[in-house]
């Protein structure tokens, strides 16, 4: 599905290129960029179905990027923690390998399912529907889905996300993340 990163197909995508899949072959039997095409219209679709579910529910639903490091899960524990009283929050957690953010959000009274990716450097509609299944989406007025750390991929793919918030921090330096991380900051003039 990407070409930016070459994870074109992915465990929650894979049943749709099988051999019983929907796309399993193109009308030529040979035209690889019908595939991608076909599973990219696959994923807005699922991105509209999850959308559904979401507005069905009155969910706020908001796809939360950047690159790895960069402050995505402390933002959302600076969040909990100034809009728990008030918001019914949850996540859905993305990583490649690992579920310590998943945990890191569990520990604050957040509820939290994780989504390990594997090889792909993002999530996509599929992934998010199947998270799905774990939530009680009337539980929430707020719905997270904290990407997979990178800044070029997660943004090509509708989840069914109302809005998308890209946080933009230098990665990599302080152990410490920013006390106030900078969401936008406007170009000063001269």
């Amino acid at each position: 599905m990407c070409d930016t990163c070459g994870c074109n197909v992915t465990e929650s995508n894979r049943h749709l290129i099988e051999e019983d899949g929907k796309h399993a072959h193109t009308q030529d039997g040979s035209n690889a960029v019908e595939v991608l095409e076909n599973l990219l219209s696959e994923n807005d679709r699922q991105a509209a179905h999850n959308r559904h579910h979401f507005d069905s529910h009155g969910v706020l639903t908001i796809n939360l990027m950047s690159s790895p490091g960069s402050g995505k899960t402390s933002l959302l524990e600076a969040t909990v923690q100034a809009l728990g009283g008030e918001y019914r929050i949850g996540v859905i957690e993305g990583d490649l390998e690992t579920e310590n953010d998943a945990e890191r959000l569990r520990r604050l009274g957040i509820e939290a399912v994780q989504i390990t990716t594997g090889t792909a450097c993002h999530l996509d509609a599929h992934m998010v529907h199947n998270a799905l299944h774990d939530l009680n989406l009337s539980r929430f007025d707020i719905l997270f889905i904290e990407n997979v750390g990178n800044l070029v991929c997660p943004a090509s793919f509708d989840l069914g996300q109302h809005l998308n918030v890209a946080l933009l921090s230098v990665t990599e330096g302080d152990d410490k993340p920013a006390k106030y991380p900078v969401l936008f900051r406007p170009p000063t003039t001269s």
